[in-house]
């Protein structure tokens, strides 16, 4: 059986399993329960109602956090030289084509984001083994397939995000870290949570926003209103 530390236990005792609390609350109270010695990732998971098996329902966007995530987000960009001092000044972490693409093919993944232009997409392309498991594959829907390499390198770095939802109908992102004050944490749950709205799929029938669940890292989930969001 798993041994639950006291600190652990002390974390579940103040989050009521029966009751759902205002966004504003669960921002103040996951700050609260979290007892790591590092400055935790605050996440949030929305359960949706619908069927991802369909793809008319399949949920997937990308948001600009107004406050970011507070990680440091290393960003490699593959491309051909004309766009490497682009990228360079955009804060790219690395920048190249051919060496990186062998390096990767390596075993090389040390990156968070990857962006890359249409033209080299097919070399891209080859590494979808290594990369799709990952959540490293460039995708022109979340705007890591772009023309525009320094915009791109600036968003992802002031915190700009993309989520799916998974085959269970949830959403699961990262959107601060307990550091932040309890405002930063509410607005970029309010901005992701309204992009979501946003979202819904005309085919939807039901409930479309069915629960949702601030926590950090190793922290018990706190359930928020979902209608006083929607």
């Amino acid at each position: 059986m798993t041994k639950i530390s006291k600190k652990r236990k002390e974390a579940f005792k103040l989050v009521d399993k029966s009751k759902v609390v205002s966004l504003e609350e669960a921002a103040g109270l996951v700050k609260k329960i979290t007892y790591t010695k590092f400055d935790a990732s605050v996440d949030i998971d929305v359960r949706l109602g619908v069927d991802p098996r369909k793809a008319d329902q399949m949920v997937r966007g990308i948001v600009t956090l107004p406050h970011g995530t507070g990680k440091t987000v290393r960003v490699l960009v593959l491309c051909t030289p004309d766009k490497e001092e682009e990228a360079k000044n955009a804060g790219a972490d690395y920048y190249g084509l051919d060496d990186y693409i062998t390096k990767i093919k390596e075993g090389w993944t040390d990156v968070d984001v990857i962006i890359t232009m249409p033209s080299v997409m097919p070399k891209v392309g080859a590494l979808g083994r290594i990369l799709g498991p990952r959540g490293l594959m460039p995708n022109p829907k979340s705007g890591t397939v772009t023309m525009e390499i320094g915009k791109a390198v600036t968003e992802v770095k002031a915190g700009k995000i993309d989520f799916k939802v998974d085959k269970y109908g949830i959403i699961h992102a990262g959107i601060a870290r307990v550091s932040f004050d309890n405002n930063k944490i509410v607005d970029n749950a309010k901005e992701i949570l309204q992009t979501i709205l946003r979202l819904k799929p005309s085919s939807a029938k039901g409930t479309y926003v069915k629960s949702i669940y601030l926590s950090s890292t190793m922290s018990p989930g706190i359930q928020i209103d979902a209608k006083s969001i929607i």
